[in-house]
């Protein structure tokens, strides 16, 4: 359990760390979206990539946030609880947290392989363009705005937040097991 934390936590740092300057992406969007609306002409672009890269921070940066135990929490008895109490209260609701992942990642593997055309039931029997059976493929995904980016980019990414955001949730799991066996974490 150990080196699963360590392996996990070290990963999802890493990628906190780096989706945590985002913002900045973020900003320099904005700020050209804003000059270009107001002293040349408006960009198509900028609102729909501001919240590609919206989405990106927000997924990415959630495993982060997870570890440092900065999520939103009803702290009105949690505080003054034990640690054996609030371990497994955490336990409790780090399994409904990992049930919700599990359905979450399988709609964002379906939507991907929608948006990169695959219009059958299965989503993961489709394998990055390889058909497995007799499923019907179409076209790849775009948006309905004037830019019309492709989507399977962002969709991709949500997965991989996704999954990410499942191991840290694991992670969580295994420690509060091992401090309700009193053991270091």
């Amino acid at each position: 359990m150990h080196s699963y934390i360590r392996a996990v936590d070290a990963v999802n740092h890493r990628v906190g760390r780096i989706v945590m300057y985002g913002i900045f992406v973020l900003m320099g969007i904005l700020l050209w979206s804003s000059i270009s609306k107001t002293f040349l002409l408006p960009s198509l672009w900028t609102l729909e990539m501001a919240q590609f890269v919206m989405v990106a921070y927000y997924i990415l940066g959630g495993p982060y946030s997870i570890q440092l135990g900065s999520n939103v929490r009803m702290d009105l008895f949690y505080s003054q609880w034990p640690v054996r109490k609030k371990a497994w209260v955490d336990l409790m609701t780090v399994l409904c947290l990992i049930f919700y992942l599990c359905v979450l990642l399988y709609g964002a593997v379906s939507s991907t392989a929608y948006s990169l055309g695959y219009w059958g039931s299965e989503p993961f029997s489709y394998l990055g363009g390889v058909i497995i059976g007799t499923e019907e493929v179409g076209r790849m995904e775009r948006s309905s705005t004037a830019w019309r980016p492709y989507l399977w980019p962002i969709k991709s990414i949500m997965i991989v937040g996704m999954f990410l955001m499942l191991l840290q949730c694991i992670s969580e799991l295994f420690k509060d097991v091992l401090r309700l066996k009193d053991y270091p974490v």
